[in-house]
């Protein structure tokens, strides 16, 4: 190591005491955190691109610094998807400060890495009141039966108002409109269910019918339209 004459020059005084780090919660304890492999928990974050064209969502589950479980979740561009795909090969095994400084394919997915540092290294982690952790594995949650996203996609004109494409129950089938042609409830589909029954040999109509479900009043609907063609 180098050092200028002014400073190799000095006069050399104590620094005092040094208490280390604060400690960060972490799966029920208290930790002074030094190295990359003293982190843990899980933690959510999302990211986006430069253009905001598309978002991604995700969740990391920590243990000693290296990621040992994590769930990518993308929406809005169709690119996104195959960067989700390499990302996750590339997430598990590697360190937090190693996935920080990997180009994970979509900028969306890096800038969710980032936030997801900074999350995890001052200890905002979902489990930092939970001891011992969270079970890898503990990532599905989030996606419940079916392992499908939970998706939100409504859209809306001026002209022809609101319209209801996918809901967390699934795929909307029939918007129902009351005597205000106001919305009143959905007619759905879990393609999740629906899935899952057909690959257990289930008849796809059967399967649809008993995947589909209705959503508020829908039953009272005065008229039912589809959102997608109507």
């Amino acid at each position: 190591m180098n050092y200028s004459p002014e400073v190799d020059e000095m006069y050399c005084i104590a620094q005092g005491p040094n208490h280390g780090p604060s400690p960060i919660p972490q799966e029920g304890q208290w930790n002074q955190v030094r190295e990359v492999r003293d982190i843990n928990g899980l933690t959510h974050g999302v990211g986006w691109c430069a253009p905001q064209q598309g978002a991604c969502k995700l969740t990391l589950n920590i243990k000693n610094g290296i990621i040992e479980e994590a769930l990518i979740e993308t929406v809005g561009c169709t690119g996104m998807t195959h960067s989700a795909a390499m990302a996750a090969e590339i997430l598990p095994g590697k360190t937090i400060l190693e996935a920080l400084n990997t180009d994970l394919v979509c900028d969306a997915i890096n800038t969710a890495m980032r936030e997801l540092f900074l999350q995890i290294a001052y200890g905002r982690s979902q489990s930092a009141f939970s001891e011992g952790g969270l079970m890898i594995g503990a990532g599905l949650e989030d996606l419940g039966k079916g392992l499908r996203s939970v998706t939100g996609t409504m859209y809306g004109t001026n002209r022809k108002g609101p319209r209801y494409l996918e809901m967390a129950e699934g795929y909307v089938l029939e918007v129902g409109l009351d005597k205000n042609d106001e919305i009143c409830g959905y007619k759905f589909v879990n393609l999740g269910r629906m899935m899952d029954m057909i690959k257990d040999g289930t008849e796809p109509g059967e399967a649809l019918a008993r995947a589909t479900g209705t959503y508020g009043q829908f039953e009272a609907a005065v008229k039912t339209i589809d959102p997608r063609k109507e």
